[in-house]
């Protein structure tokens, strides 16, 4: 039987679950969190994780499957609801053949920050770029990466409002409201969870929440039939008149959707008994096969029922307006709700991990010296400093949210300008340093060669991009 013992027992052993994992302290961004109570990740040597019963767990902490659940919800979210939207304007051809080379470009961006994570002992982006490069890209990496996951938290939020007037039919002013009240008392608790694996019994749920919305526009399918503006040529490869702004912002959402990069580095760091990169790869294979196989059933389904014209709105929520009194459609929506939320705490934790790291530069401190800093309440003050930056990182997303309403649009531009620096400009330009540091480096062998490719095609995505999704909403 669990003990109080065996909490405190986790910061030698390493081998918290989920109920020792929200009573557990530590240093939240530590560079290989030696120090974190919480036992978020120590070193090689770490011994297999123990459940609080004594025994192993298929869905323990630091596991395989619920690593890839975690990294599975942090990119399932407000990405997919605008991929039949997307899906619409471009055409089932294009967006297949952009989602499976979305998951392809994902498997090996997930490799390539493991890989610089365990060489480097370092589990977050702020002090891989610090211990490969300068304090200075950490700076501008972490200021990208905050950027990318607040505007994934506002557009959750977002989520929330459309599902709330759906639902309700309520007038603007009341959504503001209720998006408050839900960043307030919803978002704000789950952003102070200690550790991403946390969540992993929430996010599954999560992702089998959004399967509902699937199984939801299948019988609208069903029940409406086939869309009268949907023929074999504006299926495949849509109405006409796209631009290649147009083709460019079904990209930028394709790269958004996918992004779960930002959470790879501690979810590394969070594997038991020892992070290797050969589990993470077994973690991502099933990470970007459930992300494919839900994005393909949402934009093909989403495109046959609602249409390639006027039918298809900002998102899935506002498409099924329609039904919105149908028992599974409002089972689907409060689905949808859920499983937004859930993704909430995911991407505040790099928003945390950054100012952590702020502080700690700041403070003159080490990633290892929480144990001997002054306390308060019985909690240090790093951990005090770490639930500020959260419920500020909240409030900010909750204004971001009451201002803009519009999902596909801030989708867009996220997907462009944050998640393609942190997907594929970061990554490559990690393993190029790491492989320069080894003796016998080449410019010219394929590893560098596709490293480099990847850097720019990262780069692409950031410039034009960007350039394309601002065009795209002035336009607007």
């Amino acid at each position: 039987m669990a003990t109080v013992a065996e909490a405190v027992a986790c910061e030698q052993t390493m081998a918290c679950d989920a109920e020792t994992a929200s009573t557990c302290t530590g240093d939240l961004a530590g560079s290989n969190g030696a120090s974190c109570e919480g036992c978020v990740s120590e070193s090689p040597e770490k011994k297999p994780v123990v459940g609080l019963g004594g025994r192993r767990g298929s869905f323990r902490h630091g596991g395989t499957l619920p690593t890839a659940v975690c990294l599975s919800k942090a990119a399932i979210g407000a990405g997919v609801l605008s991929m039949a939207a997307h899906s619409a304007e471009v055409g089932l051809l294009y967006q297949l053949c952009g989602l499976a080379a979305g998951a392809l470009l994902t498997l090996v961006s997930i490799r390539m920050i493991a890989r610089a994570s365990i060489d480097t002992g370092c589990w977050s982006y702020e002090d891989i770029c610090e211990d490969l490069f300068h304090p200075s890209i950490s700076v501008l990496t972490g200021a990208v990466n905050v950027c990318n996951c607040l505007g994934s938290g506002a557009g959750y939020l977002i989520v929330c409002g459309q599902v709330f007037q759906v639902a309700t039919g309520a007038n603007e002013p009341t959504r503001r409201l209720f998006v408050l009240l839900v960043g307030v008392f919803v978002c704000a608790p789950l952003a102070l969870a200690r550790h991403v694996s946390f969540m992993r019994h929430l996010a599954a749920g999560s992702v089998a929440a959004l399967l509902l919305l699937v199984v939801t526009v299948v019988w609208f399918l069903g029940e409406h039939g086939q869309d009268e503006s949907v023929t074999p040529q504006t299926l495949w490869f849509g109405p006409g008149g796209a631009t290649i702004f147009t083709y460019m912002n079904s990209i930028n959402n394709i790269v958004f959707a996918y992004n779960n990069q930002f959470n790879v580095p501690q979810l590394t760091g969070e594997l038991t008994p020892q992070p290797t990169v050969r589990k993470m790869t077994v973690v991502s294979v099933i990470t970007v096969a459930v992300c494919f196989a839900l994005f393909g059933g949402v934009s093909v389904f989403g495109v046959l029922a609602f249409g390639v014209g006027e039918g298809q709105r900002d998102s899935l929520v506002l498409d099924l307006t329609p039904e919105r009194k149908n028992p599974l459609v409002l089972a689907a929506l409060i689905a949808v709700m859920f499983s937004v939320l859930t993704c909430f705490q995911f991407h505040v934790y790099p928003i945390r991990q950054f100012a952590a790291w702020a502080v700690r530069k700041a403070r003159g401190r080490g990633a290892d010296d929480e144990k001997s800093d002054v306390k308060y309440f019985g909690r240090s003050l790093t951990r005090w400093l770490d639930m500020a930056s959260a419920l500020v990182s909240v409030a900010v997303i909750i204004l971001i949210a009451v201002v803009i309403s519009s999902l596909k649009t801030i989708l867009d531009f996220i997907g462009a300008f944050a998640s393609a620096y942190i997907s594929y400009v970061v990554p490559p330009l990690w393993v190029i340093q790491i492989l320069r540091r080894q003796k016998g480096f080449a410019w010219n062998t394929w590893e560098v060669l596709g490293c480099m490719a990847l850097f720019c095609l990262g780069a692409f995505f950031f410039v034009f991009g960007t350039y394309s999704a601002i065009s795209d909403a002035l336009a607007q």
